[in-house]
């Protein structure tokens, strides 16, 4: 039912209208669930499968391409484990699905069963409904913003300019600019001028790929870039520092968000913690996908 509402509330689908679910073999019992809800809608639902194993994957492999090449969906739903390392891979998915500006896509990196069940993908129509109009007012009141400064107990200490950029939702679709999202759902969002980042980020939770923290890490960013990364645990510093260095653009800042999703809950799963109600967090990579974002990097990191 969770799923059912998603594809009718955020991705818009009605009956007669074809789904392709690509799945990860470890995600199937999700895939299910959304070819279920897809077949409850009156969708034309195909599932594709893909074998994963210990090895990152980097390109986009064979039989998705030539999926990609002949046929064009209404509707992309991927159901995706959540590796850090595959990040580039699952980005140039998506932007195979989505050049043609026709399909809509919700894209679940580390989705789980029990989003569906209890957590932020358990939303309700009417649920949805009341997190969309809230996004809506957020939204009126920032889109005329300029500068953003965020602070935090925690030490942080940022401003960044929003000027002539626009702030979007993932919890509905931008029919003509922005027709693809996340799933679960919950964010109000921006791509700041690239190199306007500056000060201290205190990141106390979570990082996108490497899940929840057990010690902060502290990002010292300007004109945009992260200049210098501070953090006890060795482990983690390294596995940030390795994404920054994908290529020239990776650790430009990318992305600002406000998480509103009131069932979203503090799981290592950072597709939902990133969610968590009265939470922001700050990305740096790719945005080219975000109205007035030019970072084209073939990374992204929350």
């Amino acid at each position: 039912k969770a799923a059912r509402n998603a594809l009718r509330n955020v991705l818009e689908a009605v009956a007669g209208e074809s789904l392709l679910i690509v799945c990860d073999d470890e995600k199937a019992e999700v895939g299910k669930a959304f070819a279920s809800g897809a077949t409850a809608l009156g969708l034309w639902t195909r599932m594709i499968v893909l074998q994963t194993n210990s090895k990152p994957r980097t390109e986009v492999p064979a039989q998705l391409l030539e999926v990609f090449a002949t046929r064009k969906p209404d509707i992309y739903v991927n159901l995706m484990r959540e590796n850090r390392e595959e990040t580039p891979f699952r980005i140039s998915t998506v932007k195979m699905q989505t050049r043609d500006h026709r399909s809509r896509l919700g894209h679940c990196p580390g989705v789980t069963i029990d989003m569906l069940t209890e957590g932020a993908l358990a939303l309700s129509s009417l649920e949805h409904k009341a997190m969309q109009g809230n996004a809506e007012r957020l939204m009126q009141t920032l889109n005329n913003t300029a500068k953003v400064e965020i602070s935090s107990p925690a030490g942080t200490n940022l401003t960044l300019s929003t000027e002539k950029r626009e702030f979007f939702t993932d919890t509905k679709l931008d029919w003509k600019s922005m027709k693809w999202m996340n799933l679960p759902t919950g964010e109000v969002i921006v791509a700041p001028v690239e190199d306007s980042l500056e000060g201290k980020l205190v990141c106390d939770m979570a990082i996108g790929g490497i899940g929840k923290l057990d010690t902060s890490i502290e990002v010292v960013a300007k004109n945009g870039k992260a200049e210098t990364l501070h953090s006890k645990d060795q482990k983690i510093l390294r596995r940030v520092k390795q994404t920054f260095e994908t290529d020239d653009w990776s650790d430009i800042v990318g992305e600002f968000a406000f998480g509103i999703n009131p069932k979203a809950r503090f799981v290592n799963e950072f597709l939902e913690a990133e969610k968590i109600l009265g939470t922001i967090h700050v990305a740096f990579g790719a945005n080219t996908d975000m109205p007035g974002g030019k970072n084209p990097s073939k990374n992204h990191i929350d």
